[in-house]
């Protein structure tokens, strides 16, 4: 048996990573659609809710910069903003460093919107069962990451 703390060789490596896939596109998708289900309740689509998120954990940004951020085309990030912009959620305001390319920022609403459904996520998340430790946890965000890096030279629309 190895140890666990040993570097894996390249083949076993690829076949573990490959049951690290198979679980996270039914989770993204079940997620997704948790996310659809509670937008009657709170009005905030999946991609909203996203582009809300983005604008709580970084403040301030441009269309393009949520668009990298979230590995998504332009053109859909402005569709969410302008959603985002029709319910009061966001607002564009001047950016000093780019005189054609506004900020997209929080409106109160926006900031209140936000708030409850990461309240109502949280209390989900703490449902997780397991007993995970901070270090599980650590590895799983260590993993994703790497093989997040995997593709960022993947073109996005």
């Amino acid at each position: 048996m190895k140890s666990t703390d040993t570097p894996l060789p390249p083949d076993e490596l690829a076949a573990r990573l490959t049951e690290v896939f198979a679980l996270v596109g039914p989770l993204y998708r079940r997620v997704h659609r948790k996310v659809e289900q509670a937008e009657s309740i709170e009005g905030l689509s999946v991609g909203v809710r996203a582009v809300l998120d983005l604008l709580r954990q970084h403040g301030p940004m441009t269309v393009p910069q949520l668009g990298r951020a979230q590995t998504l085309s332009r053109q859909f990030v402005q569709r969410m903003v302008n959603d985002a912009a029709a319910q009061h959620l966001v607002e564009t305001v001047p950016n000093p460093a780019h005189q054609r390319s506004s900020l997209i920022r929080l409106t109160s609403d926006g900031t209140a919107a936000i708030t409850t459904v990461r309240t109502r996520e949280h209390a989900a998340l703490r449902q997780v069962s397991g007993n995970l430790t901070g270090a599980d946890v650590d590895a799983c965000v260590h993993v994703l990451t790497r093989m997040l890096a995997l593709f960022d030279e993947v073109d996005v629309p």
